[in-house]
């Protein structure tokens, strides 16, 4: 079994695209996705499975979510092991002073080419940190994301594939609860 963290873009923001947290781990369970659960209200589920694959994964979730809700999230899968390296590869986990809120992690659901994280990262018109690393987009926002004139979908354009942003405090509780699942 290898335990997985799935990550839905666009869910129950502003109003749009609600999907009830029990209702989305009823689903989980109910496409074979064992010992599903969530965390807070923005669609992130753990669960363990058989499966290996994740790009497949993540089209099955998006079709049963297509299916029973009647639309399409955007739907990112990393492994817990995954997980652990994007942690592992946090450019900033030696700034000091870093505030943990301030943190966002772009989870990209393809590796984008070379010219397109050049050009991404070339999109920055404030104090915004931005790192690229493998099909994350680490950026801190040392004044607040609600005041950033940074464009996220300028970026997400840039980079030529779906994303899905959480802030550090989220990435390591998610981390947590794939570890308590997969030690259970």
């Amino acid at each position: 079994m290898t335990t997985f963290i799935s990550l839905l873009r666009g869910v129950n923001v502003v109003g749009k695209n609600k999907i009830q947290m029990e209702e989305l781990r009823t689903l989980y369970e109910s496409m074979g996705l064992r010992d599903a659960r969530t965390y807070i209200q923005s669609g992130n589920v753990v669960f363990r499975t058989p499966a290996r694959n994740s790009a497949g994964l993540s089209r099955r979730i998006e079709d049963a979510i297509e299916t029973g809700f009647g639309f399409r999230p955007r739907v990112m899968v990393r492994t817990l092991a995954e997980l652990l390296e994007v942690v592992a590869r946090n450019p900033f986990a030696q700034q000091r002073n870093l505030h943990p809120a301030k943190l966002l992690v772009f989870f990209l659901a393809a590796l984008p080419t070379r010219e397109a994280c050049d050009q991404a990262l070339a999109i920055n018109v404030g104090p915004e940190q931005l790192r690229m690393s493998q099909r994350e987009l680490f950026i801190y926002f040392p004044t607040g994301q609600g005041q950033s004139k940074l464009a996220m979908a300028r970026v997400e354009k840039a980079l030529a594939t779906a994303a899905t942003g959480r802030n550090w405090n989220t990435v390591t509780r998610l981390v947590a609860l794939a570890q308590e699942l997969e030690n259970s």
